[in-house]
């Protein structure tokens, strides 16, 4: 992935646009990571996959819960 300064980003925000189509774009202020410019269709694919991944760990949270496969959260909580 490659990296921006803040102010490389704001003097070249067009190429960041476009270079972002291909593959995010880190940027960073003052030496320290901030934000990632992706594309729409990347975002939208991340955000497909986070919800996959809720639906599924709810899914699996359900099948424990009918095979009565719970722990109690006080008792876990004291057990560490």
């Amino acid at each position: 992935m490659n990296t921006l300064t803040a102010n490389d980003a704001k003097r070249n925000f067009g190429e960041l646009l476009l270079n972002a189509q291909r593959e995010p774009i880190k940027i960073s202020k003052n030496s320290k990571d901030a934000v990632v410019v992706m594309s729409i269709k990347d975002y939208e694919e991340l955000e497909a996959m986070k919800a996959e991944y809720i639906i599924h760990c709810f899914e699996s949270a359900k099948e424990d819960f009918a095979k009565n496969n719970v722990v109690d959260g006080k008792n876990f909580l004291n057990t560490l």
